[in-house]
């Protein structure tokens, strides 16, 4: 009789992700609470069947309201943020509050589309650039989060490339004080992932 073995870590990206990657509370925070102009972006990753995945986790990763980075891949070169303690990235996994994920942080600036020196120049609409891991899936997937009420949505090249009819899976929604966006890794109303 053979032993049936169990999944490993090599294999699938759940379950593990608690073991190591989840940050807690602190890794959530983009920026200290009480930041002027902060707000939380809430929302859950649904399976295919429009069920909340128990066991995903998001990360952000965003430009300032400058639409600066401090890291040494920005073709500007690092530049620290004006706001104190602001991160740019943000991690949380979906164990809290009906299976959400949230993260604390402030409204990215447009980042340039086209000449880095062209004050002018075409620009990439405000957005948080988003990885999903959970349970089953051997790769993160890659999305955006765009803001409804963003003028530059209208000319961001990323969202011309994308379908009209599924440009709205890209766009959070108000919820409150702050915005929802639920991410559904498949099915019917799948959100529109990257590739890299």
């Amino acid at each position: 009789m053979r032993e049936r073995l169990g999944l490993t870590p090599s294999q699938t990206v759940g379950p593990y992700l608690k073991i190591g990657l989840d940050w807690g509370y602190w890794g959530r925070l983009v920026v200290p609470e009480g930041t002027p102009g902060a707000f939380w972006i809430t929302g859950r990753v649904l399976d295919g069947d429009g069920e909340p995945i128990a066991d995903a986790m998001v990360e952000t990763w965003q430009a300032d309201p400058d639409g600066r980075f401090d890291h040494p891949d920005d073709p500007r070169g690092a530049r620290p943020s004006t706001i104190p303690g602001f991160t740019g990235f943000g991690r949380s996994d979906t164990r809290e509050e009906g299976n959400r994920w949230r993260i604390h942080t402030v409204r990215p600036g447009p980042l340039p589309a086209g000449e880095l020196d062209d004050p002018a120049g075409p620009r990439e609409a405000p957005h948080l650039d988003v990885s999903v891991f959970a349970r089953g899936m051997l790769d993160r997937t890659v999305t955006r989060i765009y803001f409804p009420d963003e003028p530059l949505n209208a000319t961001d090249a990323v969202l011309a490339t994308v379908d009209p009819a599924r440009r709205h899976t890209l766009l959070a929604q108000r919820d409150g004080t702050g915005y929802r966006f639920d991410i559904r890794v498949q099915g019917e109303r799948e959100t529109v992932f990257f590739q890299l």
